[in-house]
């Protein structure tokens, strides 16, 4: 055992060399382009590994089954077992550990599929992309804003095909709903409101004071990745760490990426300016019951025109109001007696100045509150494959002439930079003020250096002569502009590191 420990850790060390090297331009590229192709012919098949293969990646593999999976990594391989992945895919090489499987499979691969906890996407995505490797990352994009950006920025870079996993993106509701409020279908809107039914894993929960044996099949270390170490617990691991700060983003940062993206496309949005939080009980390490968030948008240049287009010249500036926790919109008035907003785990109303219009999750089902349906210009590619091989589509076709998928991280990026944003609103709501961002510059404009943080380590909660009493524990105070800096780039805990930020 001990041998076998060394001989990974050199093998850990070789892929951080390998990966210096390329981020100062030494770049690994797959094979069928060292060959000279720079493509590969539609007939031809993709070589694909997976990180995260459990639970979501698996159901993306299955999609990818035309094309050859030649490896597996997943840092719990009874919670893989036990979803049949390694009797699926008997011939890929497993591994518990993405760098020992990219440093020995290298030159073998041509694309990874990303589904991990959301804390690691990043890191492991990241790293793939500086090896000329296409990517296809499972939602939300990244844990952070920073990360975000640092995904868009090295995909431009390395002129690699790229997904994030929102596969409403694809469908057909999107591209009508975009279409819709490209041709002006509903007027202007100022105003949008969208929910979930989310969270069904708990939130909301104290710290463990204790932690459990760690499973023989997990690898604790390897899934806590960059974040901060901690006592292995049965409440975080499998599933359920999307509840909790530190590994995933809560109801908001899972759904956010289905049921806005419709309105990040349609309403053709960027960075906000300003945004505010509030929540139930917010805690330490776990995300909030119930949360809501209002982003506000500036006014912006549309970019899509065609002759006879009924369009101003101008979008006005927009508040885009979330909800989560079983908090819903209010009906508007003329809504259907008796019609659930909740379509397939939320919905979104867009508000215009002459009509509503409405969705559900992934975009699903769009119609006007009026009953009107309208016939406007059709500008969207319609994919007509499953998101997944749509990417793969992308990954064969040269970089010149790629068609980008309908979440290629140009797109993806910047909107998942708006779902972390209500992350960011949520965690520090006790300011209680709206907060103004500068998006390119990643930074809030309107923290002073007199303001502190405090957050709830520990409810304290209990019962005292038939009366519910409450015994808080607080964190220190920390100061607002260190404590905000920390959750737009996070502080990775060694040897995990990123790739510098290309120019």
């Amino acid at each position: 055992m001990k041998k076998e420990s060394n001989k990974s850790a050199v093998t850990r060390r070789a892929f951080l060399g390998t990966t210096a090297a390329a981020a100062a331009g030494l770049t690994i590229v797959p094979s069928h382009v060292v060959a000279g192709l720079g493509h590969k012919a539609p007939s031809d098949k993709l070589n694909i590994v997976g990180v995260g293969v459990g639970g979501m990646g698996y159901a993306n593999l299955k999609n990818l089954e035309s094309e050859n999976i030649i490896g597996l990594c997943d840092v719990d391989w009874k919670y893989v077992d036990k979803n049949g992945v390694f009797d699926r895919f008997p011939k890929a090489k497993r591994y518990k550990d993405w760098r020992k499987m990219y440093d020995e499979m290298g030159k073998d691969f041509d694309a990874v599929v990303v589904a991990t906890a959301d804390h690691t996407h990043a890191v492991i995505a990241s790293h793939a992309i500086t090896m000329g490797k296409h990517v296809y990352v499972q939602k939300p994009l990244t844990h952070s804003v920073y990360e975000s950006r640092l995904l868009t920025k090295l995909a431009a870079k390395y002129n690699v095909a790229t997904s994030m996993g929102n596969q409403g993106s694809s469908g057909e509701g999107v591209n009508l709903t975009t279409e819709w409020l490209a041709n002006g279908e509903i007027g202007e809107v100022t105003k949008v409101e969208a929910f979930t039914d989310r969270p069904i894993w708990p939130q909301g929960l104290n710290t463990p004071e204790r932690g459990d044996w760690v499973p023989e099949t997990l690898d604790w270390d390897l899934f806590i990745g960059p974040a901060k170490m901690r006592p292995f617990n049965h409440i975080y691991h499998p599933w359920n760490w999307r509840g909790w700060w530190d590994y995933g983003t809560g109801a908001l940062g899972d759904m956010a990426c289905h049921i806005l993206h419709p309105v990040f496309v349609g309403l053709e949005l960027q960075y906000p300016i300003q945004a505010q939080g509030s929540s139930s009980l917010l805690l330490q390490d776990c995300a909030p019951v119930s949360e809501s968030v209002k982003l506000t948008f500036p006014a912006r240049t549309p970019k899509r025109a065609w002759k006879g287009m009924k369009r101003k010249a101008q979008l006005p500036q927009v508040d885009v109001h979330w909800y989560d926790g079983g908090i819903k919109w209010n009906l508007p008035e003329g809504w259907p007696e008796g019609k659930n907003p909740n379509d397939r785990g939320g919905g979104v109303i867009f508000h215009g100045t002459k009509d509503s219009l409405v969705c559900g999750c992934y975009g699903v089902n769009p119609w006007l509150l009026s009953g009107r349906v309208p016939e406007a210009p059709k500008f969207r590619r319609r994919i007509e494959t499953s998101h997944e091989m749509d990417w793969v589509r992308a990954c064969k076709e040269t970089a010149e002439n790629r068609v980008p998928t309908a979440s290629d991280f140009q797109e993806a990026g910047p909107f998942n930079e708006m779902v972390v944003m209500g992350v960011l609103a949520v965690r520090l709501q006790s300011l209680n003020k709206p907060l103004d961002w500068d998006g390119e510059k990643m930074a809030f404009t309107n923290l002073t250096d007199d303001e502190s943080i405090r957050t709830v380590i520990k409810d304290g909660f209990e019962i005292h002569d038939g009366h519910p009493t409450f015994k808080k524990t607080w964190t220190d105070p920390v100061p607002a502009k260190d404590f905000a800096a920390e959750l737009i780039k996070h502080t990775y805990r060694k040897p995990w590191s990123l790739p510098d930020m290309p120019a």
